[in-house]
């Protein structure tokens, strides 16, 4: 195959998953409704960070790991770790929204905001830096570590993709550049509108998304279990 054969059907392979509803889309949509105008460049923060890590899992793919990696043991493990991380997230928002702790200064406008005393603001975190954000929730989804060692690694084969040749820079531009259309786009969005939305809507959008964390991490957590043998995607 061509190098931009390789690099289109790469882009639209990358392209149909980045849209479907996932933890990454999740903590996009809650990190840029709290970003207010500069949602667009939070959004490429966290593409940046999960490019960085699919950068690195295919060198690692390419070296000779993914053994290890396809063990069925090895899934059901990340798996367990990778759902009870999207369930404590899930968990972490509603708890948030209970006790109040939810930030809704980017629904005021600018020369309204209150400057907040320096003892109330939130402690930092990894999940609050987007670019280790955009590691650490692509990480914590086992089926993007599925993905990459059944259907990533059998396109690399089927590309001839070998360690930083043509072919590997082709499949892996193409790939990054759908998750980067989906993403920053989707961020985009959000900044340029959130001046129309209310604090409840704002409260039923981080609702909805909290609770389908916690579904999907516990069906991450169980499916593997159920379907040995199975990938499901």
């Amino acid at each position: 195959m061509s190098f931009f054969e390789i690099f289109l059907l790469s882009f639209l392979v990358a392209l149909s998953g980045a849209m479907s509803p996932g933890p990454l889309l999740t903590y996009t949509i809650y990190k840029a409704l709290q970003s207010k105008r500069k949602a667009y460049l939070i959004g490429l923060l966290i593409w940046i960070g999960h490019a960085i890590l699919e950068f690195i899992l295919m060198l690692v793919l390419l070296i000779g790991l993914s053994p290890f990696i396809t063990d069925q043991s090895i899934i059901i493990i990340i798996g367990l770790l990778g759902g009870g991380i999207l369930i404590f997230f899930g968990i972490n928002l509603l708890r948030d929204i209970w006790l109040k702790k939810i930030d809704f200064n980017f629904l005021i406008p600018e020369n309204e905001i209150i400057l907040k005393n320096e003892n109330t603001k939130k402690t930092i975190n990894l999940l609050q830096q987007p670019t280790l954000g955009g590691i650490l929730v692509s990480m914590s989804n086992p089926y993007w570590w599925i993905w990459w060692a059944v259907i990533g690694l059998n396109f690399m084969t089927q590309f001839s993709v070998g360690l930083l040749n043509l072919e590997f820079w082709s499949f892996f531009l193409g790939h990054e550049l759908g998750d980067f259309l989906w993403y920053v786009s989707i961020a985009a969005l959000l900044g340029f509108t959130n001046k129309f939305l209310t604090k409840r809507i704002y409260l039923g959008i981080i609702i909805i998304c909290s609770i389908f964390m916690i579904i999907f991490g516990l069906y991450l957590s169980i499916s593997p279990i159920l379907t040995v043998g199975n990938v499901v995607l």
